[in-house]
């Protein structure tokens, strides 16, 4: 018999996403960035800053996550 190839295979460092799994580090990036967008547009009011901003938070923390789960 054939073992189904549904079969979840996930680690304890991945979270299920829409029936993906995602390394923890990514979704972690994700919502950073989801905050950092809202706090910042709050307080600046502007859009241009809080994007960019927060891709930068999002980016620095998602390559660091990345580089981390390599070297272990």
């Amino acid at each position: 018999m054939v073992a189904s190839y549904r079969v979840l295979v996930t680690t304890h460092t991945e979270i299920i996403v829409a029936g993906v799994p995602w390394p923890a580090y990514k979704v972690v990036a994700l919502l950073v960035g989801a905050l950092v967008l809202v706090a910042v547009g709050l307080v600046t009011a502007s859009l241009g800053p809080a994007v960019l901003t927060a891709a930068a938070i999002a980016t620095l923390i998602w390559l660091a996550g990345g580089m981390s789960a390599r070297t272990s």
